[in-house]
């Protein structure tokens, strides 16, 4: 597909959405190869610099932050209560054993998601779903058809609950809503269904009819530049990541994929 250059120049705003989602994906590869806290400790700070860095506010860090700090936390305290139990026994109860292993290894786990989840939060917070179709499209080269699908009905996803009331009220209006609540959720869910289905199937025809995904006739509203920026960020993930893993190979800690 060609990318349409016609008309008043656009204005790019941040880092190519798909610069950020290969930064995203190097980092989580890299932290997945091992489950020690060293590595995700060493790069969760390298994170922390590179965030501050791109000059992400410190109140968007905090308040996103502690989102990622919470769910890294209830995963930590599973795999404390019952990860696998090995050397000193400290509490045991029924199904839960905490013990020196699995202390470890929920810290390891607590800072593997802080490390895998908080860059990949952060770096999408102020990402258009258009911005990342256009970066799919024209810098991936995805087939045009699957992107422009996927945005569409990405976009449709937010009337699911404008749909889910009008069709509540409606049902009250017509006095169908008294029945009881399972019921009522499992009728008012089909109805939901069977509207989605349509309005998709409406759309399919109008994107068709307008020449969406018809290559090589339809061009891109918007260029989708990749530069330096991008091209430093996904260098930085890389850093970051081989800085981790040299970090705990020296010092011993590296467990391959759990493996001693």
């Amino acid at each position: 597909m060609s990318i349409a250059v016609d008309g008043a120049p656009i204005r790019r705003v941040g880092i190519n959405p798909v610069a950020k989602l290969t930064a995203a994906l190097i980092l989580a590869l890299g932290l997945v190869l091992s489950v020690d806290w060293v590595s995700a400790a060493t790069a969760l700070a390298l994170e922390v610099l590179l965030l501050l860095a791109l000059r992400v506010p410190i109140r968007t860090l905090v308040t996103r932050g502690v989102l990622v700090l919470l769910a890294a936390t209830l995963t930590g305290i599973t795999i404390l209560l019952y990860g696998e139990a090995s050397g000193s026994v400290h509490w045991h109860f029924l199904l839960i054993t905490v013990s020196d292993g699995s202390i470890a290894l929920a810290l390891a786990t607590f800072l593997r998601v802080l490390a895998i989840a908080l860059p990949s939060v952060i770096l999408f917070i102020d990402t258009d779903p258009t911005e990342l179709a256009d970066g799919l499209g024209q810098v991936v080269r995805l087939p045009a058809r699957f992107v422009l699908g996927a945005l569409a009905g990405l976009r449709l996803v937010g009337l699911l609950g404008q749909d889910w009331r009008h069709l509540g009220y409606a049902r009250r209006a017509r006095g169908v809503a008294d029945q009881d609540r399972l019921r009522r959720f499992a009728a008012q869910g089909f109805a939901l269904l069977v509207s989605a289905v349509r309005r998709g199937s409406t759309l399919a025809t109008a994107m068709e009819a307008r020449g969406f995904g018809a290559y090589p006739t339809r061009t891109w509203a918007r260029p989708s530049r990749f530069g330096m920026r991008e091209f430093a960020l996904i260098c930085s993930a890389f850093v970051i990541a081989a800085v981790a893993i040299t970090v705990s190979v020296t010092t011993g800690h590296w467990n391959f994929i759990g493996h001693r």
